[in-house]
């Protein structure tokens, strides 16, 4: 029988192509290995760049539609100083009304963050709401081609604000979910991702619109 030197000793032949099998078997089983941890590593980098682009995506859509809510907010302010001269014209004597109105305004142009905001708008509709009863009082004030014109662009200002408020809550409540999600919420830790704030009013009577018809 012949024998075949190795590692400094010898060995039959069946012996030596055992050891030869083996090594070629561990040689594959380590490729494979090393196959099956490469695609692992692969599918789990593309699983953690899908969810950060979903987030970041979440997170520009619920900056996007913020920035529309702030643009009404600001057509509102905008109207409501032109609103108040126009009632001041019939009802100059109304000097509460308008001094409330005027603060309200204030303070919800210097707000900031969906809470404040809300607030402060919140009670800007109560005063405007005060200023519509005044008018009431007054049918000429009614029937003027001015007010009944300012009425109609609050109106639609109004209208705006809610469309708006309603889609940025959506973009919220999906974004929050996806960060307070797992794996999802491990991913927000990293790149620093956080829950943000609803843009809500405080009671029933707020979420009615300002009632400018007549």
């Amino acid at each position: 029988m012949r024998r075949y030197a190795v590692g400094g000793g010898c060995c039959t032949c069946a012996s030596c192509d055992n050891f030869l099998l083996k090594n070629d078997f561990l040689e594959k089983k380590n490729k494979m290995t090393l196959i099956v941890i490469g695609v692992l590593a692969f599918v789990a980098i593309v699983v953690v760049i899908g969810m950060y682009n979903s987030l970041v995506q979440l997170r520009v859509r619920s900056e996007s539609a913020w920035s529309d809510i702030d643009v009404q907010l600001k057509r509102r302010h905008d109207l409501i100083p032109n609103l108040v001269e126009s009632v001041k014209g019939y009802a100059a004597h109304e000097k509460g009304t308008f001094e409330d109105i005027a603060k309200y305004r204030s303070l919800a142009m210097q707000a900031s963050g969906p809470a404040d905001k809300a607030q402060a708008e919140g009670q800007l509709s109560t005063a405007l709401k005060s200023l519509f009863a005044v008018a009431e009082n007054y049918p000429q004030l009614r029937a003027s081609e001015q007010f009944t014109s300012l009425q109609g662009s609050l109106n639609s200002i109004e209208d705006n604000i809610q469309n708006a408020r309603r889609y940025y809550n959506a973009v919220i409540r999906d974004l929050n979910t996806s960060v307070q999600s797992f794996p999802m919420n491990i991913i927000a830790g990293i790149f620093g991702v956080k829950a943000r704030q609803f843009f809500e009013t405080s009671g029933p009577e707020e979420r009615e619109n300002v009632a400018v018809k007549f």
